[in-house]
């Protein structure tokens, strides 16, 4: 990945946007396809619409929907010492959040502060073992009383984990928020490869999805007004090339192997075996992930929308989902974006999707 392409990366997953916040992320977006797409749109809900018009006429619509949310947490109550109360957005492990920094972002700008913590020296043996419930947890910043930290935080401001992007060995990559800007970081990247390469037969839409995380909310109004023929969400897939990972459950997902393209019922069965053709023609390393039910993502969305679309999920590896330390390959990346440019230019016909 050059220099360019892992600055947006960079700045698009540090950029805050917990599901219903997502508009900074959106701006982001936005700055990046101007000029490179023919149209570029927000909807009501907040989705950003980017199209690139194929040549001719009639022509077949494939919609790519990455989600740009992530999960987070709202401010909820300040009590009179000015200690702040929060509830989640999307599902964040209680486990995982005492003695993390935070930022709280306000209309002012981010307000760092932390989530505290009994120390374990004042905790009995059995607490040591017990999960503290959201309702109980806390963030400090410094203030002294409920008026003082008024002034600064408003009730119903989003917050997330104050961790950045950094690189670990190889070409790996740590962060928060991989789910799924990642997903939307490879709409935006296929996006400006067909840009690169030339017109294509379909009219390319990037829809880059809001709350995902609290329900799909996002591609079911999009995926309505698109009212595309095919739809491809590109989400983060479970890894399990890592302790505690049962492979006999889930399936074998390496990182560096390749996206991992799904099969199942969520799934067209002639787009699955177009999107397998186009990994082996073009010698994209790939991996099959097989789903006897709804994913639980947008593809589920894209599938049930009007009388209904050709569905697709590509999936790009990830460790420690819905975590501050998600891991990720950056070639499972751009595997994905090559596996995706390589489709776009085969799609010439609607009733192509039909199954036999």
């Amino acid at each position: 990945m050059n220099k360019k392409d892992l600055k947006f990366l960079k700045e698009l997953v540090e950029t805050p946007s917990p599901s219903g916040f997502e508009q900074p992320a959106q701006r982001r977006i936005r700055k990046e396809l101007e000029g490179v797409v023919d149209e570029l749109k927000t909807d009501l809900m907040g989705n950003v619409i980017a199209c690139i018009k194929g040549v001719g006429e009639n022509n077949p619509r494939v919609m790519l929907a990455g989600h740009c949310d992530e999960i987070g947490f709202i401010v909820q109550y300040i009590d009179d010492n000015g200690f702040i109360y929060f509830s989640p957005i999307g599902g964040v492990d209680p486990h995982l959040v005492p003695g993390q920094r935070v930022h709280i972002h306000t209309d002012q700008g981010a307000v760092l502060g932390v989530v505290g913590k009994k120390p374990i020296h004042l905790m009995e043996a059995k607490d040591r073992e017990t999960v503290v419930k959201f309702k109980n947890q806390f963030i400090d910043i410094g203030c002294a009383s409920k008026d003082e930290t008024a002034v600064l935080v408003n009730i119903g401001d989003p917050v997330t984990i104050a961790v950045k992007l950094e690189h670990l060995q190889g070409d790996r990559l740590t962060s928060r928020a991989f789910d799924d800007k990642m997903g939307a970081f490879i709409v935006a990247q296929v996006l400006k490869e067909i840009r690169k390469r030339g017109p294509v037969k379909a009219d390319v839409y990037g829809v880059f999805t809001v709350q995902e995380e609290v329900g799909l909310r996002g591609s079911k109004t999009s995926a309505y007004g698109v009212n595309p023929d095919v739809g491809i969400a590109v989400d983060v897939g479970f890894a399990t090339d890592c302790p505690e990972i049962d492979k006999k459950e889930l399936g074998e997902f390496k990182l560096g192997d390749g996206p991992i393209i799904c099969r199942g019922p969520n799934i067209n069965p002639v787009l699955f075996q177009m999107l397998i053709a186009t990994a082996k023609d073009g010698n994209i390393p790939h991996q099959i992930e097989a789903s006897g039910r709804p994913t639980g993502t947008d593809a589920n969305a894209l599938q049930m929308t009007r009388e209904g679309v050709a569905a697709a999920l590509i999936s790009v590896p990830l460790r420690y989902m819905h975590t501050p330390v998600e891991v990720l390959a950056q070639s499972d990346l751009e595997n994905a974006v090559a596996l995706l440019s390589d489709f776009l230019g085969r799609v010439e016909k609607r009733e192509d999707f039909i199954p036999n």
